[in-house]
């Protein structure tokens, strides 16, 4: 690929949208004013070659990212967050750029060097060479910059261009799953969502020895890799063949694998009235089969939020119980559901069909009586705990059937107020 191609593609807007032409032609401008070369790198490079979406937007340069990023927040708002300790920084793009994500991350160009197999790294400033070459991939290892008379180059000192070409997936060297086993879930990744090939040489340093590493990896490295899986299309195939590596089991020895059978579920409803969380999607239907000691256990491992290890927990528990729940009046389903996750109850309609679960999402979870409490201590009644059971008990009635009208209502809470002015 030549500059002239690059510039071409680079100023396409149906490759490249405008507001992100402005973006880093902005970019640009501003480490061009503080002397750094700068780079446009890994992802974006390789997508935009493939012709694929573009959604990364890493920036590299030969200096101080950190610099840059104030410089920019200076100049056009926004929010840093900085990393001192890899020289790199997060920039939290202003509203104005119009841009989803909304962040992009700038990098010291920079060497690493791994004190064992499976920590991070030590991190010293370098060139943007040295930065390509401690990736994980050649086809990752690409840039174009994007300062000054240089705009447009392509720089591909390891010839990822020729592995987009043949369709491989190779790493850079023999020790490159033992510096950092993550890149094993991304080898498999890419290999699904682009249909590549891994090299044979590549696949054989999946082994015993790389994946002996994985344990030693903090619990959100590897939920970080999981989570991309779980927003990929081909989310199941990954698992499948991260399964068959002998992968998962080296995470946790209790991981299932990840059951066939939902493939098609982790697709959401858009119509539905659920919070859209393919992650969680994902591990609800990984876990749902566990025991609550096993999901705890998993949870631990991978260092879940509270929020992560309710909804798998509610959806184990929601499916275990969901044969005693059959045939259930409508109220006592919306009681039996009510305090779940709304995601964990759609994860379990998905799994079983059962249309209960749909009708209590799409209509029971919002059935509610005219009346209020402010309604009640207007007909004399002092508040407190008989207040909830009388709408508990004009909720039921509508959920069930009892009730199909206002009047109705108004004459079913009369006949409750004087029982209970009797008792």
């Amino acid at each position: 690929m030549q500059k002239d191609d690059a510039l071409r593609r680079l100023r396409d807007p149906g490759r490249v949208l405008p507001e992100k032409q402005t973006l880093l032609s902005n970019i640009a401008a501003q480490a061009e004013a503080l002397r750094m070369p700068c780079y446009i790198v890994g992802g974006f490079v390789r997508d935009l070659l493939l012709g694929a979406p573009i959604n990364d937007l890493d920036i590299v340069v030969e200096g101080d990212a950190i610099t840059l990023g104030k410089k920019l927040v200076e100049t056009y708002g926004g929010k840093l967050t900085p990393h001192f300790k890899f020289h790199t920084a997060i920039w939290h793009i202003p509203a104005t750029f119009n841009l989803q994500p909304a962040t992009l991350d700038l990098i010291t160009a920079r060497k690493e060097t791994y004190e064992r197999p499976g920590v991070l790294p030590t991190v010293t400033p370098a060139t943007l060479e040295d930065d390509l070459r401690r990736r994980d991939f050649p086809m990752n290892s690409m840039a174009i910059r994007l300062d000054g008379e240089h705009f447009g180059e392509l720089l591909d000192p390891l010839h990822g261009t020729l592995d987009l070409e043949n369709k491989l997936i190779r790493v850079l060297h023999a020790q490159s799953f033992m510096d950092d086993p993550t890149r094993i879930f991304r080898a498999i990744r890419y290999q699904l969502r682009y249909a590549f090939n891994l090299e044979p040489a590549t696949l054989s340093l999946i082994n015993a020895e790389s994946l002996s590493t994985l344990a030693k990896l903090s619990g959100e490295r590897i939920r970080h890799e999981l989570d991309l899986i779980f927003e990929e299309e081909r989310a199941a195939e990954i698992m499948r063949q991260l399964n068959q590596l002998g992968v998962v089991t080296r995470i946790y020895s209790a991981l299932p694998d990840f059951n066939p059978s939902y493939d098609e579920v982790l697709e959401m409803d858009a119509t539905l009235d659920v919070p859209a969380n393919r992650i969680s999607l994902g591990y609800i239907l990984w876990f749902v089969n566990l025991t609550e000691d096993e999901i705890f256990a998993i949870a631990a491992r991978l260092g879940f939020s509270n929020e992560q290890t309710l909804d798998v927990w509610s959806a184990a528990q929601l499916k275990r119980s969901l044969p005693y729940l059959l045939g259930s009046k409508p109220s006592e389903w919306a009681y039996a559901l009510e305090k779940l996750p709304l995601l964990s109850i759609y994860a379990i309609y998905l799994i079983s069909g059962e249309k209960a679960l749909l009708d209590y999402i799409s209509f029971w979870r919002h059935v509610k009586p005219y009346t209020t409490g402010e309604q009640l201590k207007a007909q004399g009644l002092a508040p407190g705990p008989r207040f909830g059971e009388i709408l508990g008990q004009l909720r039921t009635a509508w959920l069930d059937g009892a009730l199909s009208s206002k009047t109705q209502e108004e004459a079913l809470l009369q006949r409750l107020i004087a029982e209970t002015n009797c008792s």
